[in-house]
């Protein structure tokens, strides 16, 4: 059993490594402090929602034989593709710079001999030549480690804590606290990234997946993936609940807790987390350079075929040898840099949590849509769950995305 998880399975942890970054660890931190416990359910949640979204995705690739990107390019309105395209880019070069300047702080905090933005100049740098020399197997195995890691260092951190267990549970009950509207919709917006729920597709197709028959080891490899995420999460908000450091702001809070997990359990357990805190977002660094380029190329080349049929074009291309692919790679790894000379943190991570909102609602409209097409997907089109979940993911992101707006 020990040897299939190990070998059989790996594009969900590989997801999962990508989505774990510095907005659902503040996200999970903040609901620790302000709310204690009593938002646990949220992470729950939205772990059961991203989850949904992504196997909806996945598994209209394993029965279409296309990439959800190619039906979007091929089967709907030529307005969504320029709407993804445009958005992408944004997107991308937001995600880009605050992971920069995550990883520039938690390697900070370790070793202080560099600046901030050393730190996260070698990061990126380093990244962008694992991702561009490097084979998937690689990856997977490397952001397995990296999972392990987390998983360790937190559930290490949490285990040591005198946890009362009645109220730790009571939080698994849904209830909105006063005042922490806002705040919930972060924690379950957080959980499990946004964009990066496509590169699954493409690393299922690295990993061998791509026939219908492979969906039942698709959900087992999904939803462990997303197990893992929610405990992580879990143990964040508990740990934040016990230690309550005194930062609220930005990846500052971050560095807050370790310095309380220090006074509460001595300073080994400290160090665990900021380990942990590093291998977060330098795993998140790290997919999102290989994973993300691949929507890039994959749009280039979609769309220089619209107008015909998905799929017509005979063999599939290796998107990671095309100049699409190893330009986007670049973009990712150098021109955001110059975002961490403007210091101002608070605007970047406002307006790239804005730019996340708006994907999310769209990705679930459009699987509530393609997914039911009996004549696309026949007997693997959405059932009674699925549609139940898409139809909340649609309700409570677009509600996030209003929130945010108004903000």
């Amino acid at each position: 059993m020990q040897l299939y998880f190990w070998r059989n399975l790996g594009p969900g942890f590989v997801i999962a490594a990508t989505g774990l970054g510095a907005g659902d660890l503040i996200a999970a931190t903040v609901a620790g402090v302000q709310f204690h416990t009593a938002l646990l359910w949220a992470v729950l949640l939205g772990a059961l929602l991203k989850g949904a979204l992504n196997e909806g995705l996945a598994r209209w690739q394993l029965a279409t034989g296309t990439t959800l990107l190619e039906g979007w390019i091929h089967r709907l309105p030529a307005w969504v593709r320029y709407y993804f395209g445009a958005y992408l880019l944004l997107w991308s070069f937001l995600v880009a710079a605050a992971l920069m300047g995550a990883c520039g702080l938690a390697a900070h905090a370790l070793f202080p001999g560099l600046s901030v933005r050393q730190w996260a100049l070698l990061h990126s740098l380093t990244a962008a030549l694992l991702v561009l020399y490097g084979r998937y197997a690689a990856l997977e195995l490397l952001m397995k480690v990296f999972i392990g890691l987390m998983f360790v260092t937190v559930l290490a951190a949490t285990a040591r804590l005198p946890l009362d267990w009645p109220v730790v549970l009571a939080g698994f009950v849904p209830t909105v606290p006063a005042d922490s509207l806002k705040l919930l919709l972060g924690v379950i917006g957080g959980v499990g990234g946004s964009v990066t729920l496509l590169c699954y597709g493409y690393w299922m197709r690295e990993k061998g997946w791509r026939r219908v028959e492979q969906l039942h080891t698709m959900r087992v490899d999904l939803w462990l993936a997303y197990l893992v995420t929610a405990l992580f999460g879990i143990c964040i908000v508990i740990l934040a609940a016990h230690s309550r450091p005194e930062a609220l702001q930005g990846t500052a809070i971050l560095i807050a807790l370790a310095d309380q997990l220090e006074q509460l359990l001595g300073p080994a357990y400290a160090l665990l987390f900021l380990v942990g805190f590093w291998g977060a977002v330098f795993s998140s660094m790290l997919g999102v350079w290989h994973g993300v380029p691949y929507l890039f190329a994959d749009f280039l080349l979609q769309t220089s075929r619209a107008g015909t049929a998905p799929g017509a074009a005979g063999a599939e291309v290796s998107l990671t040898g095309t100049t699409g692919y190893r330009c986007f790679l670049f973009f990712l790894a150098l021109p955001p840099f110059v975002m961490l000379y403007l210091e101002k943190p608070i605007w970047l991570v406002v307006t790239y949590a804005v730019a996340g909102a708006f994907f999310m609602p769209f990705l679930a409209a459009t699987l509530l849509y393609m997914n039911n097409r009996a004549v696309w997907l026949g007997p693997q089109r959405n059932g009674l769950p699925a549609n139940l979940l898409l139809l909340a993911s649609l309700g409570l992101f677009a509600v996030l995305l209003a929130q945010k707006l108004a903000t």
